[in-house]
């Protein structure tokens, strides 16, 4: 058993949307574009310490925006606590 873990940022530009589509960039397409090279530092980094090849699957943002939109949703209706953030 081992842990690895990563610390990864981002620097994104954008400019001239709307709140809504603001916040559907940084929660999916941000995301998007960080994510394989975080799955490629981590894969490295494991091999890289003598480990089997461990390989991050893929992580589908556009369905964990639309759930994190559900809960936004049903938090402002009065249900269940909704998680803050864009994803």
């Amino acid at each position: 058993m081992y842990l690895a873990e990563l610390e990864q940022a981002g620097l994104f530009g954008l400019a001239g949307f709307d709140d809504r589509t603001l916040d559907m960039m940084l929660g999916t397409y941000c995301p998007n574009v960080l994510f394989p090279y975080a799955r490629q530092a981590i894969g490295d980094l494991v091999a890289q310490g003598g480990f089997p090849p461990f390989y991050l699957q893929p992580i589908n943002f556009e369905a964990l925006y639309a759930e994190g939109l559900r809960r936004r949703a049903e938090a402002a209706q009065g249900g269940p606590a909704a998680e803050a953030g864009n994803a």
